[in-house]
């Protein structure tokens, strides 16, 4: 080979080393917030689970440090290559920044709201009835989380804090009086948090979706996701994988034994897929 061709191939290698846009290989998914709250893995095992189903040359990877929600997107955005995929809710912003997948990761899980309380407070909300009782219930979330804008759409005003952490700290501070969290982050909380408990009378419904996010110039690597989703939801395994981490907390949640508060979500996105009811979760298979 001439020099001039060898000098070619290198400059291309070295481009294809440089763009963080996913060549077909390793992708870098965040590690979730298990390792710093107890939440399982689910998510990266639906997206390994989802490049098998497609034939994928692409293999997920767990990047090796934890970041906090903001920092990971903020890399993906980036185009860096450190981070190539995130499961995250969406918002009409996020959309916006990103590439979403618009297969719902938790079937719409992420929309249905357990208060995380301290333990002295257990029937404090026996007989809440309505949103406008809880307007007086003083609630934190982290300032970059999309249902900040279901709770201020409901006047509930909550509190912003920068990392997870806070708020389990000013919950137990007496700072603020609750935490909504999904049905499938509540009981490790619960756990791993003497003196807390989930609020046993009430659950906080909203339509949202979470989703696996990539960077705008990474189509082919959104398009292989999406088909080994379609691919996983019609063989049943992609609800064989959810049941198989989410079924006990749903037995857990007792939704049958709870009155449901609807809540508004003014930050979804028109594209949201909610005609295909094969991928939401009904309220019927939820209390069964």
């Amino acid at each position: 080979m001439s020099v001039l061709p060898r000098l070619v191939c290198l400059l291309l290698c070295c481009a294809a080393l440089a763009g963080g846009g996913a060549q077909a290989g390793t992708v870098y998914y965040p590690p979730p917030e298990a390792f710093e709250n107890g939440k399982s893995d689910y998510a990266f095992q639906l997206l390994q689970l989802a490049l098998a189903k497609a034939g994928s040359a692409h293999r997920a990877e767990m990047a090796p440090q934890y970041r906090q929600q903001n920092r990971a997107i903020a890399e993906l955005l980036a185009n860096s290559g450190r981070i190539h995929v995130i499961g995250t809710m969406t918002s009409i912003e996020r959309e916006a920044q990103m590439l979403p997948v618009r297969i719902p990761i938790s079937k719409g899980l992420i929309g249905w709201r357990i208060l995380l309380l301290r333990a002295d407070r257990r029937d404090w909300l026996r007989d809440v009835r309505s949103v406008r009782e809880l307007r007086g219930i003083r609630m934190a979330l982290g300032q970059d989380w999309p249902d900040l804008a279901v709770l201020r759409a409901a006047d509930l005003a909550p509190d912003t804090v920068p990392s997870y952490g806070r708020l389990i700290g000013m919950l137990k501070a007496h700072r603020i009086d609750a935490v909504p969290r999904s049905i499938n982050e509540v009981w490790s909380e619960v756990a791993r948090h003497p003196g807390l408990v989930a609020d046993p009378h009430l659950v906080l419904h909203y339509p949202a979706a979470d989703y696996f996010f990539v960077h705008r110039d990474n189509a082919a690597l959104a398009e292989d996701i999406r088909r080994g989703l379609e691919a996983a939801q019609a063989d049943g395994s992609f609800d064989r994988l959810l049941l198989g981490y989410y079924g006990t907390m749903l037995d857990q949640a007792a939704l049958h034994q709870r009155r449901i508060i609807e809540l508004p979500n003014p930050d979804l996105p028109p594209g949201t897929p909610l005609a295909r009811k094969e991928l939401w979760l009904t309220i019927g298979q939820l209390r069964r």
